[in-house]
């Protein structure tokens, strides 16, 4: 599984809907569950996003469809990152000429 941080957040649609924020949260773990990823963690942050995510999902076409998805509904945007887990990470390193 490919790990993804996702960066969001809420639009003016979604922080007038604020108090329905964790239901919708619950739905998108359902969503993204559905399509053979997950979420590993979840944070309300303070600063230039709103909340972040980690989510694993099988390929990038699966995480690109699911942020689509979470954008279709209105409340949220979000900046996707591909992420490499340490050991990847040592290991891109070491091929380094």
């Amino acid at each position: 599984m490919t790990m993804y941080i996702m960066l969001i957040n809420w639009t003016e649609q979604g922080m007038k809907n604020v108090r329905e924020s964790p239901k919708r949260l619950d739905a998108a773990k359902k969503v993204l569950g559905d399509m053979g990823g997950s979420f590993k963690d979840f944070y309300l942050t303070m600063g230039d996003h709103d909340m972040v995510a980690v989510c694993e999902a099988p390929d990038d076409a699966v995480i690109a469809r699911f942020c689509l998805t979470l954008g279709q509904g209105g409340n949220v945007r979000t900046k996707t990152l591909k992420a490499f887990p340490e050991k990847a990470y040592r290991e891109l390193i070491g091929t380094l000429g």
